[in-house]
């Protein structure tokens, strides 16, 4: 094994990795999964020790709390697991509860509302890394495990495919940034109000690797096609519930159904973030089909955090 020092500091965005970076963290989950079943005997069981890390989560959460948690105990760490008072900028200033964590802890991990908080946050602790477990606007933790998830199905990731279908919200965008990168073309097809972001689009342009292509369509047929992979999300995000009936009625004609993955290439995945809503953006049938990997993209969660964490927190054991 070679020990390898990140010269990351913190991972709020897809884009604080290079392609490099990233390539490397999708290596390295590959191999800590590969290692689970070896336990406390695994390579990086230890890798952690005496490192504490934190968690602030502002939102509720299943799969990243839970994934956060067993992979800093599963690499040796000390979790620091911080009460919902904490609020970031109720009680105190942003600023002021970063450089007391930077004082105790190496890593904190938040999960908050706003991606400018979370900079502001992580701008004040200079000796802290940062993670973001998902904002408003941004969500590559679960980038890192969407395309662990794609590499183990479809082995080279180059010239691949995905149409991401709905609300252009925070999922797309980290799945833009990661697609972008890795030399995957992303068609993103969602109503005309809801569509990705002008500024995400030009930042996928700017990283994009071996002719990697973003195209934003209005018509989710016309996305799909030919598709690898379909993506989608919830329509109605955390703290959007009063826009929930509306939604329904804006997205309804973007609904993942038979119909619709039956454009996309024989064998084509599904794929979906979690928490999903059957019956709204994906019906009962797609979500429980052969063709649906939801559970391994949750179950990737673990081992692209684990890859994460040995990055960023020096030493880090790699493949």
């Amino acid at each position: 094994m070679t020990q390898a020092t990140s010269t990351r500091k913190d991972f709020l965005s897809v884009l604080d990795f290079d392609a490099a970076d990233l390539e490397r963290c999708l290596q390295l989950a590959a191999q800590v999964k590969a290692d689970r079943a070896l336990g406390r005997h695994a390579p990086t069981a230890n890798a952690l020790d005496g490192r504490h890390v934190a968690m602030l989560f502002d939102k509720p959460s299943l799969r990243t709390r839970s994934t956060f948690e067993i992979a800093i105990r599963e690499l040796g760490g000390h979790l620091v697991a911080l009460q919902p008072d904490v609020a970031l900028g109720k009680r105190e200033p942003v600023a002021d509860v970063a450089r007391n964590l930077e004082r105790w802890v190496d890593a904190v991990i938040i999960r908050t509302f706003s991606q400018h908080l979370l900079q502001e946050f992580a701008t004040a602790a200079k000796r802290l890394h940062v993670v973001n477990a998902l904002t408003d606007q941004e969500h590559p933790c679960q980038a890192i495990a969407d395309f662990l998830t794609l590499q183990e199905r479809f082995g080279q990731l180059r010239g691949r495919t995905i149409a991401y279908v709905g609300d252009g919200n925070n999922v797309a965008t980290s799945l833009a940034h990661a697609a972008a990168m890795l030399g995957v073309h992303v068609h993103v097809a969602s109503p005309e109000p809801y569509q990705l972001p002008h500024a995400v689009v030009q930042q996928a342009t700017a990283v994009a690797r071996h002719g990697a292509r973003l195209r934003l369509f209005s018509e989710a047929a016309d996305a799909v096609a030919g598709a690898d992979a379909v993506y989608t999300d919830t329509w109605t995000s955390m703290g959007q519930e009063e826009e929930a009936v509306m939604r329904r009625q804006v997205f309804a004609p973007y609904q993942v159904n038979e119909a619709l993955m039956s454009l996309a290439k024989p064998g084509a995945l599904f794929m979906h973030c979690l928490p999903a809503h059957r019956g709204e953006e994906v019906t009962a049938e797609v979500f429980e089909s052969e063709s649906s990997v939801v559970f391994d993209q949750a179950e990737n969660r673990l081992h692209g955090q684990k890859a994460l964490l040995l990055m960023l927190l020096a030493p880090a054991v790699t493949p």
